[in-house]
């Protein structure tokens, strides 16, 4: 026993304990369609303060498996389908226990965590079509991918002594859908350009409106602007649309520009059947590529992927080595490539293995069944709802989201509170969980389909409650 350091003090204790919190763990995900999302009491929050007093491991992991492990976000559950969650998988379970125990810093060095992140950009370089050149790194998710692809772009344009001399004034200048995410935007701010050199360019259902981005590329060009970059979305968070990459990759190729795509999500139509893979058809020409995992391929949180076609722009942009990390000919330090070196982070988690876990143990086929299905469920709730009396679609369902009124009947206003009205009812009754948008100044309810546990009952099932909701709002004299 050994009082001093910071492991148990009794090791078969903790094994029994742990066993125990990996049953019940188990036992959640297995019955995930038990355990919707249920609002955590106020009253027991300011419990979770810290004394800082060490009341030992089994206590902790007791309250933990009483105290905050029924609160989760609720994205476990079949019909979770707010936002863009993704559901996670029970193989994660077992690739979270490893890299625990392994505690790599992935950010450099020879050990199995910076070969697994190989291994894992190079299966993700193939599906997406992109060559040997490229290179990429493991992040939190697509937010700082854009980060780490648009200061690819930046350095790229400006040259490697815009790292040490900074953009001094250069009239930089990038274009993306009105809808892009506000991450693109973001990135922007966080390299010294601004958000408002983020040219929004009008788009439809089909994406981006090509004429109007060419023109606004030669006015600024005319006005003695640089255009030096031009962001496509595979799968936009409000509605699932896609821009026409192929067409995208041209105009960005005849103009000199940096073709870089937000994929969160959509990247991974790449494993679904026709139609929707080629939806993103021309994504293998972009020059990088920021997407999760943790999204459509259920990898657990968090994990997203920054790729870049030649690794020569992603290392100009962040390699930099001080003395104590210089490689070595042999030993620990002896590994290239050192990951610190493809983008910011230096201590680095072992992102890689849940996704190794997910791939190895389920394959390509199945993670793209489970993408093709989510789309065929999207299309299903879009017919249901043009079926069901009352209730609108607002927008064309192009992938995997679907976006709807309950009450086309009423006025916008009313619509809006009605509709906002029923996804706090919906929610916090555990029958389904819907997110909401705008169309046309409406907020509308809208189901994000990324869930692999979701059935076609769940949909029906759901939008009766939908339809209950509403006509009992209704009767109530709520609205």
């Amino acid at each position: 026993m050994d009082r001093d350091g910071l492991d148990p003090e009794d090791w078969e204790a903790f094994r029994a304990e742990a066993h125990g919190l990996l049953d019940l763990c188990i036992d959640r995900l297995r019955d995930a369609r038990d355990y919707p999302w249920q609002l955590m009491s106020r009253e027991a929050i300011p419990h979770l303060a810290l004394s800082g007093e060490g009341h030992g491991e089994i206590a902790a992991s007791r309250r933990i498996a009483r105290e905050i492990l029924p609160y989760h976000t609720g994205n476990t559950h079949p019909r979770f389908w707010g936002w863009v969650h993704g559901t996670g998988l029970a193989q994660g379970l077992l690739s979270e226990i490893v890299a625990t125990t392994m505690n790599s810093n992935a950010g450099g060095r020879d050990h199995a965590a910076t070969y697994v992140e190989r291994a894992v950009i190079d299966w993700a370089r193939r599906v997406i079509g992109f060559p040997d050149t490229a290179s990429g790194v493991l992040v939190t998710g697509t937010s700082q991918a854009t980060v780490v692809a648009l200061m690819s772009a930046r350095t790229r344009a400006l040259g490697a002594s815009s790292r040490a001399e900074g953009v001094q004034g250069a009239p930089l200048v990038a274009y993306a859908g009105a809808g892009v995410h506000s991450s693109s935007a973001k990135a922007m701010e966080l390299l010294g350009l601004g958000s408002r050199a983020l040219r929004r360019i009008p788009e439809s259902d089909t994406g981006m409106d090509m004429n109007v981005l060419r023109a606004a590329i030669a006015r600024d060009k005319a006005e003695s602007l640089r255009p030096f970059a031009v962001i496509g979305t595979a799968g936009s968070v409000d509605m699932g649309r896609f821009d026409d990459l192929e067409t995208l990759a041209q105009i960005a190729q005849a103009e000199g520009l940096w073709f870089h795509v937000d994929g969160a999500f959509g990247a991974w139509t790449r494993l679904a059947d026709a139609p929707w893979r080629h939806l993103s058809d021309g994504i293998e020409r972009a020059d990088s590529l920021a997407c999760d995992f943790h999204k459509w391929l259920s990898v657990p949180y968090d994990c997203g992927l920054a790729l870049i076609r030649e690794e020569v722009d992603q290392r100009a942009a962040f390699a930099a080595r001080p003395a104590y990390l210089e490689g070595q000919s042999a030993g620990l330090a002896g590994a290239e490539p050192w990951f610190c070196d493809y983008g910011v982070d230096l201590s680095r988690g072992n992102r890689a293995l849940k996704v190794w876990m997910a791939v190895e143990s389920l394959g390509e086929v199945r993670l793209g069944a489970a993408i093709t299905m989510n789309c065929r469920q999207a299309a299903r709730m879009g017919a249901l709802i043009e079926d069901t009396p009352g209730l609108c679609l607002m927008a064309a369902v192009v992938s995997n989201i679907c976006v709807f009124t309950a009450a086309e009947s009423l006025s916008p206003e009313e619509q809006s509170a009605l509709n906002t009205r029923i996804s706090h009812e919906l929610q916090l009754s555990g029958k389904a969980v819907f997110s909401t948008t705008k169309v046309k100044g409406i907020t509308c309810l809208r189901a994000a389909f990324v869930n692999h546990r979701t059935r076609d009952h769940d949909l029906t099932e759901a939008l009766k409650a939908v339809v209950e909701a509403r006509d009992a709002l209704k009767l109530s004299g709520v609205l």
